[in-house]
């Protein structure tokens, strides 16, 4: 299909010509020396005490260059093993680094104890060296966090544990997902879960059946997986203090639990709007003769992302289409992201040519290749690379603009000191949700008729998931933190809990044909550092609907100021970052204010199914 032509492979030479390569072998070295040099700095106590203030200064000057450094080669060998997950020269490099940087957890520790030793000194530090005065809230909050360590020890041996537990357990899953693949007709798992974007009924169903058969064969591993990284989650929270995983999981987001308790609170008040949503686009597909399923009432799983089609009779007026669904060419998408970026802003606009023009883009589908996207950054090289599975749909569209909105965030903070540059999942989401509202709204507002509808709908499927199927997501982790405290947990304790959340979230706006082994799909559970990955989200689209709302009010002074805010995101905590753009995040109206934006577009759609 001409869609499929020139879908591209990035290139990662510009990071590291290859795991061979003199430059790579070099980085290794370099970085194994600047381990040396911060461990004897970690371990020279005079120079501690006869002037910490000094020690200090050079101390975060030279951890930045090697621990961005450090970043660079790690985020080399995971973005290489991403695209070919059964290659073992790839693993074994992906293994070897992770071994070396232990040393670099260790030297955490230690600099956190050292920190709170010298706590009282800070505020001279700040005075005598002001060119530090932004680390005043990283350093703060690593001290808290400092809080949550086990001995020196402990953490050097968790690390190293690590690697053979968690770590390998995320990596069988990880494995097993992206090697899948249907005996009858070749197509990998991620083609399989790419169905669920097909206009045709039968083929959604059958690729949700047959996803499902796959799952269902190889639970045991998966589950098996999701137990003992949750239940080693739970076994060190106890070691580090952390009464909940939620606990973790905020401090890590940056924000206050008042914060998360009124999102969640907020996305909760608004489930009647998005069921009544769910029942409506159900009520279309029965109407239009484009679902199999038999329920009279709700949605089908397999039919959430499902187009609506036009049944507008050949007789009646039809509309120019101005937009198009289906069969966009990597070209298109690349051509649209760049003029519609440069709408908002050239600096934007220009960063997405310079994107596309170098190759930092990986769409192609292939076997082997992880699923979904993403977008890694190489602070070394103040660059990034982005992933996707690209098919040509406008919904992969607005992904290649997602992950570019990542992108740009890193652009617009990487000439900062490294420090200064780690934002939470929390504000991150927030740059990548912008980026596809630029998208979205331009293409709403071109296009017509039917086109128009189509175009709703899918801004109310896609921000549906972000609110509701995120919150099943929340709801099914949070349960089961708390039954693995109890006890371990099979593939069926697993799906019955699942069961519940989707029912809790979903309630009646889902047909009887549901998904109770999504928790062996999302990537996200299986790893022990990312609980509760969900919520931010949740926080990103709403927070980004707000900074939108804004850019409509200031117009062309706002670019200058999304800068600024984005630059703010690895120096300030979210509420305060919030607070500089004129948002409290602490209240529930705050993020119900977002979440009514979506209301026109569901009477829209509403009126269009009634007519």
């Amino acid at each position: 299909m001409e869609h499929t032509k020139d879908i591209p492979q990035w290139d990662l030479s510009p990071i590291f010509f290859s795991f061979q390569g003199e430059d790579y072998k070099k980085a290794i070295e370099d970085y194994k020396e600047g381990l040396q040099t911060l461990e004897k700095k970690l371990k020279d106590s005079e120079a501690q005490k006869k002037d910490f203030s000094a020690w200090l200064a050079d101390y975060l000057t030279e951890s930045d260059k090697i621990d961005s450094l450090g970043e660079t080669i790690g985020a080399y060998t995971y973005a290489t093993y991403s695209t070919d997950t059964t290659n073992s020269e790839y693993l074994n490099n992906l293994s070897k680094f992770e071994e070396i940087s232990l040393q670099s957890q260790s030297q955490a520790v230690i600099f956190q104890q050292i920190l709170r030793t010298y706590s009282q000194e800070l505020s001279l530090f700040f005075t005598t060296f002001p060119q530090f005065k932004l680390y005043s809230y990283v350093l703060n909050h690593f001290m808290e966090d400092g809080k949550h360590r086990m001995s020196p020890e402990q953490e050097e041996l968790a690390s190293d544990m690590e690697r053979t537990g968690g770590a390998a357990w995320s990596r069988l899953h990880e494995q097993i997902i992206s090697n899948l693949s249907d005996k009858e007709t070749g197509k990998t798992f991620n083609e399989i879960r790419n169905d669920a974007y097909n206009p045709d009924p039968q083929v959604r169903k059958t690729a949700w059946e047959k996803e499902i058969a796959m799952l269902k064969s190889m639970e045991i591993p998966i589950a098996a997986s999701l137990n003992n990284l949750k239940g080693a989650t739970v076994t060190l929270n106890k070691r580090r203090n952390w009464k909940k995983a939620i606990h973790r999981s905020l401090a890590s987001a940056h924000i206050t639990e008042k914060t998360l308790n009124s999102l969640i609170a907020a996305m909760e008040e608004s489930l009647p709007m998005w069921r009544e949503y769910l029942q409506i686009k159900g009520e279309i597909l029965r109407k239009t003769g484009t679902t199999c399923s038999t329920d009279t009432k709700g949605c089908a799983f397999y039919d959430l992302f499902a187009p609506l089609t036009d049944t507008t009779p050949e007789t009646s007026p039809q509309t120019e289409h101005k937009v198009k669904m289906e069969g966009w060419t990597f070209q298109e998408a690349r051509d649209y992201i760049i003029q519609r970026f440069s709408s908002f802003s050239q600096d934007m606009g220009n960063f997405a040519k310079t994107a596309f023009d170098n190759n930092w883009i990986d769409a192609k589908v292939r076997k082997g290749k992880v699923g979904g996207a993403y977008c890694i950054d190489f602070p070394a090289k103040r660059v990034s690379r982005v992933l996707s599975n690209f098919t040509g749909s406008f919904s992969d569209v607005t992904t290649l603009a997602h992950e570019l909105g990542h992108a740009y965030h890193h652009h617009c903070i990487a000439h900062m000191d490294y420090s200064l540059t780690h934002y939470p999942m929390t504000l991150a989401e927030t740059a990548s949700i912008f980026a596809e509202t630029i998208v979205m709204k331009d293409i709403l507002s071109v296009a017509e008729g039917f086109d128009k509808i189509k175009l709703i709908e899918m801004h109310l499927q896609d921000s549906c998931q972000v609110i509701v199927d995120i919150l099943s997501r929340f709801y099914f982790e949070r349960s089961v933190f708390e039954k693995r405290e109890q006890q371990e947990l099979s593939a069926q304790d697993f799906c019955e809990l699942m069961k519940a959340a989707q029912e809790n979230s979903y309630g009646e706006g889902l047909s009887s044909e549901r998904h109770e082994y999504m928790w062996a799909v999302k990537s996200h559970y299986y790893s022990t550092n990312l609980d509760f990955y969900n919520f931010p989200y949740a926080f990103g689209l709403l927070f980004a609907l707000g900074l939108y709302a804004k850019y409509q009010q200031e117009g062309a002074n706002f670019p200058e100021t999304y800068k600024t805010i984005l630059q703010d995101t690895g120096s300030l905590s979210c509420e305060d970052v919030c607070k500089k753009a004129g948002f409290d995040i602490e209240t529930k109206d705050f993020w119900l204010s977002g979440i009514k934006t979506f209301m026109p577009e569901l009477q829209e759609l509403k009126a269009w199914a009634h007519r």
